[in-house]
């Protein structure tokens, strides 16, 4: 299916429990930066969440997986405007009783700002692998493992899958503060990451999750950006956070 954002379509997926409940909470789930709603650490989430009860909405976010869009146009804030549509789909599904909120990589740090921007909304918040670091490396001209002069933004960077990235995504990353976000988010937080990860520094989440007012840390020991090594220790982390929050 899709969801309407202003004239792009964003393919989503909406997974209901097993049980087909007439009412029950939903966790809304985006995938990270070259990434999309059917990668397997994705999968795994959606389906934990299934098996306890929680409707999971799925959502390819703009240029990525099969939504409207071209890769090299995306930004953080063409991403935010995605998924305040996608929080909006889910605000009027019928059967909704409360609304979560999770994400990987590029789609964690999106939706630590989502969720900010939607706290009346979002009861909790899962943050997985998250680029929290995004615009601060931005400012300081360093992305993709490219440097580049800060003030003087090139007009494409190379991604490293070989795609191109316009200049854009650099402007806009740099504007945005993602301290303030996270001060403005004062519900319950699950920040999940490897202490091992490639692509984005783990201690960037123990410092947000210090900096959250409500937040647990959990830590997957030797595991990797997408957690090759031990995908069970996310999804039981993040089964107990729900079990906890569903229970409130």
């Amino acid at each position: 299916m899709y969801i309407d954002c202003d004239g792009i379509k964003l393919n989503a997926y909406l997974d209901m429990p097993k049980n087909n409940p007439e009412k029950c909470p939903l966790c809304i789930i985006i995938h990270g930066f070259t990434g999309h709603s059917e990668e397997r650490h994705i999968v795994a989430v959606q389906e934990t969440l299934n098996e306890i009860g929680v409707a999971t909405l799925r959502a390819d976010m703009y240029g990525h997986g099969k939504s409207d869009g071209k890769f090299e146009d995306h930004t953080l804030f063409k991403w935010l405007t995605n998924i305040l549509a996608v929080v909006d789909y889910a605000k009027k599904l019928d059967f909704v009783t409360d609304i979560y909120m999770a994400g990987h990589s590029q789609g964690g740090l999106s939706v630590m700002l989502a969720a900010a921007m939607e706290r009346d909304i979002i009861k909790a918040l899962i943050p997985l692998s998250p680029a929290a670091m995004i615009p601060e490396i931005a400012r300081t001209g360093e992305l993709l493992g490219l440097k580049f002069d800060p003030e003087n933004i090139p007009d494409e960077l190379d991604a490293w899958d070989g795609r191109k990235l316009k200049g854009n995504y650099v402007r806009v990353a740099q504007t945005i503060r993602v301290e303030d976000f996270v001060d403005k988010y004062t519900k319950p937080v699950l920040i999940v990451h490897g202490d091992q990860d490639e692509a984005v520094p783990y201690e960037a989440s123990v410092a947000f999750s210090k900096q959250y007012k409500n937040c647990k840390l959990v830590t997957i020991p030797g595991d990797t950006h997408c957690y090759d090594h031990h995908l069970e220790l996310v999804t039981e982390a993040v089964k107990e956070f729900m079990l906890e929050q569903i229970a409130k």
